[in-house]
């Protein structure tokens, strides 16, 4: 997620107010804008159908879950515009929208995915997708990429086309390329130290898909000869350690040298939430840089490369403390940016339990480079 500095919760409110007005002026000139929903992840559609809502002109007519239903209900409802995963089971993004275009040709498309792909976006453009935006920025852009895309014109989020010109890949042939371009340098080396940030979050269905995920994410970095840190359970410490054990032979020997470093994440989170229950921001990057200089005491291992998997987010937002989760990830995402630290996020779907959660869904997904689920 790449953040601006100076920007306030009220302006983006602002701004938002000022795209419903702009949106809803060009849809009155017209009719109302009939909408396919279509992801395979029920919190993301609870989000996307709750911002939509904050617009009557917009009218969603139909939500699908699968790529071939996909299919079959565009031809069925011949909607004015479908938002579109990329990643969905039966038939992904790119097959759904190419039968689409010839099925509902006056259907607009708009891809509302996670992945950073640049090779992937030009493919979704190419096939007649009218718009790509990232979901953790959707937010922000939705009701601007509709206006455009409404319009007849295409919309790119702002971070792919930075990313587009900081890469040097200018094939996209999408204004926002030429904008990027006239940003300011400082801006644009913002960018560049935002595109090898790595802090993501999973969204996990049961306690074996998290712990699938970590083992993966700590096991590489073992045999990669780099340090490893979990923050979790008691219970999830046990059983990731026989995992990596298991999976990763280095394992024991990044335990006798220092380099896999195992914390309770309720003796963790004591160590910096205060009276009424949120992070306090010196105790907490005090915490994790001990943590970091103690991992890397030791001859040629002041820059060793460390990755780290917490718990700590989502145990506050099951104790109904949303607000400190929402804090502590952006505590970690500066640590992402201030340390040579890859963090991997864990999260139980359970967690997403009705519409009021969809505001701290969203803010979590803000706070990350990348979302997963499973």
């Amino acid at each position: 997620m790449i953040l601006f500095l100076g920007q306030s919760v009220q302006h983006h409110h602002s701004v938002n107010l000022v795209l419903n007005s702009k949106l809803e002026h060009i849809i009155r000139n017209h009719s109302l804008v009939r909408i396919l929903l279509v992801d395979d992840f029920a919190p993301w559609r609870r989000f996307v159908i709750e911002k939509l809502r904050e617009n009557n002109e917009l009218r969603i007519v139909g939500v699908v879950s699968d790529g071939l239903e996909a299919i079959q209900k565009a031809g069925e409802l011949q909607p004015d515009l479908i938002l579109l995963d990329m990643g969905l089971p039966k038939a992904n993004g790119i097959v759904v929208a190419r039968r689409i275009r010839n099925i509902a040709p006056n259907s607009k498309i708009l891809f509302l995915s996670q992945t950073l792909d640049l090779g992937v976006v030009h493919a979704a453009l190419s096939e007649g997708a009218h718009g790509f935006v990232v979901k953790s920025d959707a937010g922000n852009e939705l009701f601007t990429a509709i206006e455009e895309v409404m319009q007849g014109k295409k919309f790119v989020s702002s971070r792919l086309a930075r990313l587009a010109f900081s890469s040097g890949v200018d094939s996209l042939g999408i204004s926002l390329l030429g904008e990027a371009a006239n940003r300011s340098s400082e801006d644009l080396l913002l960018v560049k130290k935002e595109v090898g940030r790595c802090h993501e979050v999973h969204f996990y269905s049961d306690n074996s898909a998290l712990l699938d995920g970590f083992s993966r994410f700590l096991g590489a970095a073992l045999r990669a000869g780099n340090a490893a840190v979990f923050i979790g359970t008691a219970s999830h410490k046990t059983t990731l350690l026989e995992r990596l054990h298991a999976e990763a032979p280095e394992t024991r020997t990044a335990i006798r040298e220092g380099r896999y470093v195992p914390l309770n994440v309720f003796g963790f989170l004591s160590d910096f939430i205060v009276s009424g229950g949120m992070p306090d921001t010196g105790r907490f990057l005090q915490a994790v840089d001990d943590l970091i200089v103690s991992i890397r005491k030791g001859e040629n291992r002041e820059h060793l490369r460390i990755a780290a998997c917490s718990e700590s987010a989502h145990i506050l937002w099951a104790q109904g403390n949303a607000d400190a989760a929402i804090r502590l990830e952006e505590l970690w995402n500066e640590i992402s940016k201030i340390h040579n630290v890859d963090i991997l996020c864990g999260y139980s779907l359970e967690s997403l339990r009705s519409e009021e959660d969809s505001y701290t869904f969203r803010r979590i997904c803000e706070e990350h480079s990348a979302v997963h689920s499973l």
